[in-house]
């Protein structure tokens, strides 16, 4: 399996965001994040040209960023996975990559630490984060779901690398 671990892209302030009494949950991209994740994710397509499964946590930021994959890559649909929700742990979202098919590129949109956490879980680097994800940047790694061997790392880019790419 390949997968692309992608953090969620720049949302509102959170302190700002706190001061509306909406539930964090709820925040959402910034007009400017969203462009950026566009021209990301073109970028992106180029190192991955197509992806079989796409996943979201149900935080509305990284649903968002999704979307956006989603139009980019002309996907039907992106899967809501709890598993990917900030304060699970990694075991959790390998759990779920269990269920997909083996042979299947698949992508994760959610958040930090969690994603670089997922990252170090996943090619055997143990309790610490192994990548640093910042927001629009995006992880490939390949791993075996059904076995006990670590994954590996292939590439891990930071934004504005992704939007270089896009031509």
């Amino acid at each position: 399996m390949k997968l692309v671990v992608v953090r969620h892209a720049v949302a509102e302030d959170r302190d700002e965001f706190s001061a509306t009494g909406q539930d964090d949950r709820q925040r959402p991209l910034t007009s400017a994040g969203a462009r950026k994740m566009k021209r990301g994710a073109r970028g992106l397509r180029a190192l991955v040209p197509s992806i079989d499964v796409l996943a979201a946590s149900p935080l509305v930021r990284a649903a968002e960023t999704a979307e956006i994959l989603r139009d980019v890559y002309g996907l039907e649909s992106v899967a809501t996975v709890v598993a990917l929700e900030p304060d699970r742990p990694a075991g959790d979202v390998a759990g779920w990559l269990a269920t997909v098919g083996a042979d299947s590129v698949v992508a994760v949109v959610g958040h930090e630490p969690q994603l670089g956490l997922l990252v170090s879980f996943l090619i055997g680097a143990g309790d610490r984060s192994a990548v640093e994800m910042k927001k629009g940047g995006a992880t490939l790694v390949e791993i075996e779901p059904s076995r006990d061997q670590p994954g590996q790392l292939i590439w891990s880019l930071p934004p504005k690398v992704l939007r270089s790419l896009a031509g």
